[in-house]
């Protein structure tokens, strides 16, 4: 099989379970995450970032829960950024079901193109990178997210927010499928 091609199928399924994560969650509280600044996003991204490097580092974890809700929280709270950025903040608050999984969809779709596009030019370069190289990129990319957000969405030569969202879904889904599909 292609390698392109499994991973575009990886990469669909990690996002299939994330997006059923994300839809029970939406049946249980609704849009309320409508309410939150970008800003506070980017730090529920940090705590979870946060919280998988140390189980990393320690190699033990208190709370009965392992890092890979961790990451699949990552890509969720990144999409719901990505979708605040794209929704102004005075918008509905309540989103239909139907509305918030088009969204979801459609930034998941364009964080797999992009994917798609960079694993072309780079060679699929991340299937050698250990997992905790992922985590720290992901950390690096919300620290660049709060740099910026802190600059009032100013940059001078660099990406912006989104950017940076999508490439912290893609990383996030990289860690997932190596969880998931490549040997310890």
């Amino acid at each position: 099989m292609n390698q392109s091609f499994q991973t575009k199928e990886q990469f669909d399924t990690i996002i299939a379970r994330c997006q059923a994560v994300f839809m029970a969650k939406l049946k249980d509280y609704g849009s309320s995450w409508r309410i939150l600044r970008t800003s506070s996003i980017t730090d529920q991204v940090y705590i979870k970032a946060q919280r998988i490097r140390s189980i990393e580092e320690k190699g033990i974890q208190k709370i009965n829960e392992g890092i890979r809700p961790e990451f699949i929280g990552i890509i969720n709270y990144s999409v719901i950024a990505l979708i605040q950025l794209e929704m102004v903040q005075n918008d509905n608050l309540n989103l239909e079901p139907e509305q918030a999984l088009s969204l979801y969809q459609q930034f998941t779709t364009t964080a797999r193109d992009l994917m798609m596009n960079k694993n072309h030019d780079y060679g699929e370069a991340w299937r050698n990178m250990r997992l905790s190289s992922l985590t720290d990129i992901i950390l690096m990319k919300l620290m660049r997210i709060k740099q910026i957000e802190d600059n009032l969405g100013k940059t001078s030569i660099s990406e912006g927010v989104d950017a940076n969202y999508l490439d912290i879904i893609n990383y996030a889904v990289f860690a997932l499928i190596k969880m998931d599909y490549e040997p310890a």
